[in-house]
């Protein structure tokens, strides 16, 4: 990565600096989104702004989206960095102000834009991959609804624990989280998603998860697929009774899933059936990549 957007002007990567007195770097107080582009342009870019819109809101820092300008930053930064197709971080932290707690709104927030390579696993879109269960809980949020805020301790002791199963590195297996009354909740950087008996499931919002835009928008290609879809509170042994499950974030679309690991447990095998087109997860991915401009 040779170039780092830093307040709209492209900065050579080990220029990009912030003040020591940014408030997201002292107390979290900042939010972000991540993105991919298909033929060099951001996908559903007007829902992760607005999300980033209402949470930087709920956090009294001034944010204006606009799609257009910001587009045309991001498409600049692929050119400076060589790339074609990128993997987009977008960063707006408080800003520099005095030490201590705030009382009032920020009125000085940095916007952070990186662009990098695309993971190698988007190559194989589709790809099976396994589920590893953890014991590290599923924080709750710290306001009404989980922000997509630099408070990522949570997500890092997971993705720790995460390492330490042989198994689960040795399949790239994405971690899973439950909440602390254990119903399933997350993955480390992803929604999750099963099947049973034709019906789609996906755990509520209450269970403190991310609304994800990928998994609002895979509900609303269940919609208009006619397919059936519950959210609940659900536990792990539903899981292993799953016909198919799937995980979703904007990075990876959907991922399969087909082997669930557990610690001190035998690994359990699903027949995911990617390979007929009429699996519920396979109708969901191509229609996917279908309003992706990929089909």
């Amino acid at each position: 990565m040779r170039y780092i957007g830093v307040n709209g002007v492209l900065t050579e990567a080990a220029k990009a600096v912030i003040h020591v007195s940014d408030h997201g770097f002292l107390y979290g107080m900042g939010l972000f989104e991540t993105f991919r582009t298909y033929k060099g342009v951001p996908f559903l870019l007007d829902r992760h702004l607005h999300r980033l819109e209402e949470g930087c809101r709920m956090l009294g820092i001034p944010f204006q989206p606009d799609e257009e300008q910001l587009t045309k930053h991001i498409q600049h930064l692929m050119a400076a960095n060589g790339l074609n197709e990128a993997y987009i971080r977008y960063t707006v932290s408080a800003g520099e102000e005095a030490l201590g707690l705030p009382s009032g709104d920020y009125t000085r927030p940095n916007h952070i834009l990186f662009a990098k390579p695309l993971p190698s696993i988007n190559t194989q879109p589709g790809q099976s991959s396994a589920l590893q269960l953890l014991r590290t809980p599923r924080n709750t949020p710290e306001g009404e609804v989980r922000l997509k805020s630099l408070h990522y301790m949570n997500n890092v002791l997971a993705k720790r624990e995460l390492q330490q199963y042989a198994e689960a590195v040795r399949y790239k297996a994405e971690g899973i989280m439950l909440t602390a009354n254990g119903f399933l909740a997350e993955g480390i950087v992803s929604n999750l998603f099963f099947v049973r008996n034709n019906t789609l499931y996906t755990p509520d919002l209450s269970t403190g998860i991310l609304p994800g835009i990928t998994r609002e928008f895979i509900l609303e290609l269940a919609d208009l697929r006619g397919i059936p879809w519950e959210q609940g509170l659900y536990h792990w042994y539903e899981l292993k009774q799953a016909d198919e499950i799937f995980m979703t974030n904007s990075i990876q679309e959907i991922r399969p899933v087909d082997l669930l690991l557990e610690p001190g447990e035998v690994a359990s095998h699903l027949s995911v059936p990617m390979a007929q087109t009429e699996s519920i997860t396979a109708l969901l991915l191509h229609d996917y990549r279908q309003k992706a401009g990929m089909k």
